[in-house]
């Protein structure tokens, strides 16, 4: 209860903030326009929403609307401004008229009105008048979310001259506002409610919180990440790129980011092998008939890409288990073939909105570490039990021991019985249970047919990243009739388990990026070991070591002799390449190498960082395969 009241106590203040941004904005532009403008006393601004999110809040605004254009904001043809539009040089101005209102202790007062009020309040308001006749038939809260039932009236919040459409809550007055725990951050672009077809508006964003320490770690933290952007790092190690004439969301992987594919798919295969997976492949796309069985078409449309071939209307997969369910169903089985275990790294498109895309964290075609568990009731809760031990090794082999676990509920879009989602839902609990394992609940987050495990790991710096997933699934093998014969020769309905640990390869490499800050393991690092030859004279063993180690499975490279030794070196160290071998006269003459180990410690010296280590090239190829073979983080 403690902490539900902290969070309560945050959550009011940056939604407070919300609001005293909104002052601020209205307040410099109408400075901006002038003494003579809008006359009428119309504000230019039209207002959006502003609600909180996590560490913060953010508010719409449409900047590109006259006061003539309110009838036109669902139209393609709304006609621009001269409005000044603001820019992210701007967000200082707006700070500091927002502390200027904090030491003001305005009150945030809520009122009670009629639909009738609400809509003469907020006449020149057409985003606001949208919202009010949605809550008129119970479409939707003052804060865009759906709402379950007709209200009669609605909630608005004063302070000062500022009046909104809110349903709060705020805090009382703003001296409980720290005026030195916030930050504006950003200005993005955003459709109004989300949706592509609507006006674009800005966006800004702050975040807040309760005092000024937690504000500058949180910032820090920013920073780190701002460092740690995979999508920097890929460019910088040269594993990645994107490219518009291939398409958004579509990633190339150039020859060093395919090694680490390799490498992590290759082990995902091995892993799997020694626990009884059989691997499989499907096809990119079905007919779509597949997808309306499923109930992907009926529930998952909107995420598909849909084309026609003969006639015929097809669909790009955005999950792989409805081949899982073919592949079964061309045989007959027996109850003594179960659990059979199908996995495939199989990759999946979706029509994700293009404002959501984020490298490789969110990218529109991605490779799914899938596999289908298909299996007697008597056999789920075992089998349930080894895919959550499975996960958590994968999970320390990679470097991630803290993460935590949600279980997710029916949603409102599902399909089946409520008894079948009971069942489903109670043994996922029962499985959680048996491992001694806490969760959290989260109601109504499940997939459209079956409760889900999420599993999220705690990176570097302390972000959480969603990665794998158990979700558990009586409604496909229904819709499919997926058949076995049990041991009294009767046809029973068998139990199908989706299961991820990685989530999928893309994502999982862009979270690996962060969390390393591209210092990747050795076993995981494309060039494990960088040769530089001090003189030409030195090229020959430099090519003995090249080749020694790599026929002891060692990915080395030989650097570029058109450059100094100094900036080859630290070539090697912008690339995070582990193992940096220099070798010159004295080396050729002891038949050893001078070894420089990348340092993951921060704070230590120079000295430290460039400490040398002279070694005979065999004892240095058997260091190397130890730490490759035990996997060392």
């Amino acid at each position: 209860m403690k902490n539900d009241n902290i969070k309560l106590k945050i959550e009011t203040i940056r939604h407070s903030l919300s609001h005293l941004m909104a002052m601020a904005v209205l307040a410099l532009d109408a400075e901006r326009r002038g003494p003579n403008a809008d006359k009428r006393g119309k504000l230019s601004v039209k207002l959006g929403i502003g609600p909180t999110i996590e560490n913060g809040f953010y508010y719409d605004f449409d900047f590109n609307m006259g006061t003539s254009d309110v009838q036109n904001i669902n139209g393609d043809n709304f006609r621009t401004s001269d409005v000044q539009k603001l820019t992210e040089s701007d967000l200082p101005e707006l700070e500091k008229r927002m502390r200027e209102l904090i030491k003001q202790n305005l009150e945030f007062k809520k009122e009670i009105i009629t639909f009738a009020e609400a809509k003469k309040l907020f006449s020149e308001q057409p985003y606001k008048l949208e919202l009010i006749k949605e809550l008129m038939l119970g479409g939707r809260t003052s804060k865009g979310g759906p709402t379950s039932q007709k209200l009669k009236s609605v909630s608005i919040y004063k302070s000062g001259e500022f009046i909104d459409l809110c349903k709060g809550p705020h805090v009382k007055n703003t001296k409980e506002i720290n005026p030195d725990a916030f930050k504006l951050t950003k200005i993005a672009g955003a459709y109004w409610k989300g949706d592509e077809k609507n006006p674009m508006l800005t966006r800004i964003y702050g975040v807040a919180f309760e005092t000024k320490k937690e504000l500058d770690d949180y910032l820090k933290r920013l920073e780190e990440a701002e460092k740690r952007d995979h999508r920097k790092i890929g460019e910088k190690l040269d594993l990645f790129s994107f490219n518009e004439r291939a398409g958004q969301g579509l990633v190339l992987w150039h020859p060093k980011g395919t090694i680490l594919r390799e490498i992590i798919e290759n082990f995902w295969k091995e892993e799997h092998r020694k626990r009884g997976y059989q691997l499989v492949t499907t096809p990119h796309l079905y007919i779509s008939d597949l997808w309306k069985t499923s109930g992907h078409y009926t529930w998952y449309k909107e995420n598909m890409m849909i084309t026609e071939i003969e006639n015929r209307e097809y669909a790009v997969k955005p999950m792989n288990c409805v081949g899982v369910v073919l592949i079964y169903q061309e045989h007959i089985h027996s109850y003594r073939e179960l659990p059979l275990r199908l996995a495939e790294l199989g990759t999946v498109y979706r029509a994700e909105r293009s404002g959501t895309l984020h490298g490789l964290l969110k990218p529109r075609g991605f490779t799914q570490d899938d596999a289908h568990i298909i299996c007697t009731k008597q056999q789920m809760l075992d089998e349930l039990v080894k895919v959550v031990d499975f996960i958590f090794y994968l999970y320390k082999i990679f470097g991630f021991d803290d993460f935590h676990i949600e279980l997710s509920t029916r949603p409102k879009k599902s399909v089946g019985s409520d008894e079948i989602w009971e069942k489903a839902t109670s043994a996922l609990k029962k499985a959680l249970e048996t491992k001694k394992i806490n969760y959290k609940l989260n109601p109504g987050d499940g997939a459209f047919y079956g409760p889900k495990i999420d599993f999220h790991v705690k990176d570097a710096i302390g972000r959480t990243w969603q990665c794998g997933t158990i979700q558990l699934d009586f409604n496909l093998p229904e819709r499919f009739k997926m058949e076995y014969i049990d041991e009294k020769g009767k046809k029973q309905r068998p139990v199908m388990i989706h299961r991820t640990i990685l989530g999928s390869i893309e994502r999982f490499i862009g979270i690996l990026l962060e969390h390393f800050a591209g210092a990747l393991p050795l076993w995981l690092s494309p060039v494990q070991a960088e040769i530089i030859n001090v003189g030409a004279a030195h090229r020959n063993y430099a090519d003995l070591i090249n080749q020694q180690l790599t026929t002891n499975d060692i990915r080395a490279n030989l650097s570029d002799e058109n450059l100094t030794v100094s900036k080859r070196i630290r070539e090697a160290e912008i690339q995070k390449i582990p193992y940096i071998l220099v070798v010159g006269d004295k080396e050729v003459q002891n038949k050893t190498v001078n070894v420089r180990h990348r340092n993951k410690k921060e704070g230590l010296s120079a000295e430290a960082k460039a400490k040398v280590e002279e070694i005979k090239i065999e004892e240095l190829i058997e260091k190397i395969k130890r730490e490759i073979e035990d996997k060392i983080i």
